[in-house]
């Protein structure tokens, strides 16, 4: 068994023990993971966060939809107020069992998520996805970013135009 540090959200299943048709995987965040994940991606806060999947496949090739789904609080790039904001990403992943992947090079082909010792984290990939629907340049519902000008523009060369009518009318 391998160590290695887990993120804040952690839901490691087993995928022998899914039943074998299609299974629901629910994960729904406690208050001091969303603060833990809150603070990993540098919001001021996060709530509500559940990540609702549906399986099908196999054992060695399974595929997971669903949607992750939260409340966040950011903080709007033109006004710095924070305020809330509905994020709700859609899912479709593959997972295919690790070994499979042995000896393949990912940027050869598009590979499916690995399947490791047989488990897939659906805590993580609940994260993965809420940092995905995660808006970059967040702004404020109303807001817009609103260029602000200072008198007339001068047109281009309008100064190489004023000295050539200088040196124009400058007798020598």
């Amino acid at each position: 068994m391998t160590s290695r540090t887990e993120g804040p959200l952690s839901r490691s299943i087993n995928v022998e023990r899914l039943p074998k048709d299609r299974a629901e995987i629910v994960v729904e965040a406690s208050p001091a993971e969303c603060e833990a994940l809150a603070r990993d991606f540098k919001i001021p806060a996060l709530r509500d966060l559940t990540g609702r999947f549906s399986l099908s496949g196999s054992l060695t090739r399974l595929r997971a939809e669903g949607r992750v789904e939260a409340v966040v609080t950011q903080v709007c790039t033109v006004t710095l107020e924070p305020f809330e904001a509905t994020v709700s990403e859609p899912v479709e992943v593959e997972f295919t069992n690790a070994d499979i992947l042995e000896g393949t090079e990912a940027e050869d082909v598009e590979l499916p998520d690995p399947i490791v010792n047989g488990r897939i984290d659906f805590g993580v990939l609940t994260a993965e996805f809420l940092a995905l629907g995660l808006d970059p340049y967040p702004r404020k519902p109303g807001v817009a970013f609103e260029t602000v000008t200072v008198g007339e523009e001068p047109l281009p060369f309008a100064d190489l135009a004023a000295l050539r009518g200088k040196l124009g009318s400058d007798p020598g």
